[in-house]
């Protein structure tokens, strides 16, 4: 089972500023590499001030200036707010300045907040998303590519320059439906539980072995699965980060299916029904012993990749220092761990 670090790019105070905030990213993703994660993971989210990351291509290539070997995600650039034709040249010209390192994760949104001000209906993401998808597929296999679809109707063109080799693409999906069909479909699959129960994680994972089986013994599909996860020293900070944490989700829930309020691009946080202690149970937020033993039981699953959301708000140098103990303590005991067969 590998880990991919992910970027959460929280400008939860306005005062730190764009270039504090993409240095420390940038720190974090070189650190990554250092600790021996196998990746690091880029979001994309506008107008608001968490998940802060604009141009997730755009970073991937910075990152791949910084490092020599770790993969680069995109987790996950948005489909409906983009055009695929032009999108379809970014993403050859990323792939090419990342030395092939790239792995396209993609997705319909998560956030009416940003969607709506974008002038896309929340509504319409899933439909366009799919047409969406189809067509940049489409532009980055094919030459002399035309459409008539609901969203997109275009003459036959070609993307220059051609990708030179191919480009994986992963998709992000949350319901099990969607994830049994497009792993039957071969595809990989980046999904979340976010801080719900261990349950919901299972209902996933297991719906991406059905549709893995569906494909046969040959299917290449990688299952990638977020959580919010902390390597704690002592009880008092497995406390600490766990409150961190439900302070961000405090955020996170205002957009995500919340009423979205939002002023001046700071996301206003609202009690949530889940209890501290209810998310402290879900996320891995716990010391090293724990961590070995919750992160076996995701390897026997069959979670190919852990992709560890790890940044709730605390300082800058307590995420590198948990990094570098994550890196020594954990990576090296749970890495060569896979799926048990029955």
């Amino acid at each position: 089972m590998e880990f991919s670090h992910f970027l959460n790019s929280h400008l939860l105070d306005p005062a730190i500023g764009a270039k504090r905030l993409y240095r420390e990213m940038l720190e974090q993703a070189v650190h990554a590499e250092t600790c021996g994660y196998q990746g690091v993971s880029i979001p994309e989210h506008h107008l608001v001030n968490i998940l802060l990351m604009p141009s997730p291509l755009q970073f991937a290539v910075k990152v791949a200036a910084h490092t020599e070997s770790v993969e680069i995600a995109t987790s996950v650039c948005q489909l409906p707010l983009r055009d695929m034709r032009i999108f379809a040249g970014e993403v050859i010209q990323a792939q090419t300045l990342c030395s092939g390192r790239l792995i396209l994760g993609v997705g319909k949104g998560a956030f009416g907040y940003e969607t709506e001000r974008m002038g896309v209906s929340f509504d319409s993401t899933k439909a366009k998303f799919e047409e969406s998808l189809q067509v940049l597929e489409a532009l980055l296999s094919q030459q002399n590519v035309a459409w008539a679809g609901e969203y997109y109707r275009f003459e036959p063109l070609t993307v220059m320059p051609r990708p030179e080799e191919a480009i994986p693409i992963a998709l992000a999906i949350m319901a099990p439906a969607g994830i049994e069909a497009m792993a039957a479909k071969g595809y990989r699959i980046q999904t979340t539980p976010l801080g719900a129960h261990h349950n919901v994680l299972m209902e996933q994972v297991n719906a991406f072995y059905r549709g893995k089986a569906a494909v046969g013994p040959n299917c290449r599909s990688r299952l990638s699965l977020q959580r919010g996860l902390f390597l704690t020293k002592n009880d008092a900070d497995t406390k600490d980060k766990i409150a961190h944490a439900h302070r961000y989700y405090q955020r996170f829930d205002n957009v995500f299916g919340g009423p979205g309020i939002v002023e001046r691009g700071i996301i206003k946080p609202l009690p949530r029904t889940q209890s501290m202690e209810e998310l402290g149970q879900n996320v891995l937020i716990c010391g090293s012993a724990e961590m070995v033993d919750r992160l076996t039981e995701y390897a026997e699953l069959g979670i190919d990749e852990v992709i560890v959301s790890s940044n709730f708000g605390q300082d800058q140098s307590e995420t590198l220092e948990m990094m570098s103990r994550f890196g020594e303590e954990v990576l090296p005991q749970v890495r060569p761990l896979g799926r048990k067969v029955a």
